[in-house]
């Protein structure tokens, strides 16, 4: 696979989990030096080959973006921003809405605080839209990321979406938009990416779901966005690496050793998964149990001890736990 190192879009990228704290009136809040500070630490951990995450997203799914409220989501972005711009990297955020108007206003407001590129998801309806209806949904904020001077990466997530997935020629048609600097794909079927990357071999996709990030390299993903390289960043940058360089043998031994970690990024429930993981890692299971998401039971959370213990034993076995 042709690479180029100096493009953030073949790399991998963490979306960093929002790290919540307890006020002294017993609320809830966001704790943005402690979220400034994880994000640090990953973005300073190096691949067997040298290289690093390539860029920043916040408040994506796993930043708990459905659940905050927009001065909540621009207050943490501008924390955000200043740790993306001290490692030099795009910062890039998620962003979902009901209507297009509503998605260019929130495009608008996130290139304010210092946002490089907005994620979108699908527009949040009760019906499936059409085609036109999701071009007009999409190009409208293109218009107005041209205007703040960002770009967008409209994204394809059927399952959180809620309905059927986003088809290939309205991709394609998305994809040629000025302002578009890639699509993310989030799903199982890569070979949604093959089929685009055979009709254009200049499309940017990146792989949303970490049980498929060798595959999608091997359908045509330039990079992919992870969750789980925000518990093992040196393991997720470095099967980029290979990815990259088409070693898909080596690849493939990283992608397994994860595998039973990765399996909690493609469930209903990964945010709060990979989060109480997170809290593991770093010996904060209040950490990792805080959050504005749902409570793990008793057997959630001691299905994530296990499938945590073995992804770190086998990745100890292959030199790369940071």
């Amino acid at each position: 696979m042709e690479t180029n190192c100096k493009d953030w879009r073949y790399t991998v990228m963490p979306a960093v989990f929002t790290w919540l704290k307890e006020t002294e009136s017993g609320t809830v809040a966001i704790d943005l030096d402690a979220t400034k500070k994880y994000a640090a630490d990953i973005l300073k951990v190096q691949g067997k080959g040298g290289t690093r995450m390539g860029g920043l997203v916040g408040s994506g799914t796993l930043g708990e973006n459905s659940y905050l409220s927009s001065e909540q989501r621009l207050s943490l972005l501008k924390a955000l921003s200043s740790v993306a711009k001290e490692y030099n990297v795009p910062l890039i955020s998620g962003a979902a809405a009901e209507t297009k108007e509503e998605l260019a206003k929130i495009v608008t407001e996130l290139a304010t605080v210092g946002v490089d590129t907005v994620m979108m998801m699908p527009p949040k309806t009760k019906y499936t839209p059409s085609d036109e209806e999701m071009y007009a949904y999409y190009s409208l904020s293109a218009t107005a990321a041209k205007e703040a001077g960002i770009t967008i990466m409209p994204y394809n997530n059927p399952d959180a979406a809620g309905y059927h997935p986003l088809s290939t020629d309205l991709l394609t048609k998305l994809a040629a938009l000025p302002e578009v600097t890639a699509l993310k794909i989030s799903t199982i079927d890569v070979s949604v990416i093959e089929t685009m990357v055979l009709e254009n071999k200049d499309i940017k996709v990146l792989a949303g779901v970490d049980t498929v990030t060798i595959h999608a390299g091997l359908a045509g993903a330039c990079g992919g966005i992870t969750g789980v390289g925000c518990i093992f960043p040196k393991a997720s940058v470095t099967m980029q690496e290979y990815v990259n360089k088409g070693e898909w043998a080596e690849a493939n031994k990283i992608s397994q050793a994860m595998n039973s970690i990765s399996y909690l990024d493609a469930q209903p429930l990964l945010l709060e998964y990979l989060k109480f993981a997170f809290g593991i890692h770093h010996n904060d299971v209040t950490g990792g149990l805080r959050t504005f998401g749902k409570k793990l039971n008793q057997q959630q959370i001691d299905d994530v001890h296990t499938r945590y213990a073995l992804a770190k034993e086998r990745l100890e076995g292959l030199g790369l736990i940071d």
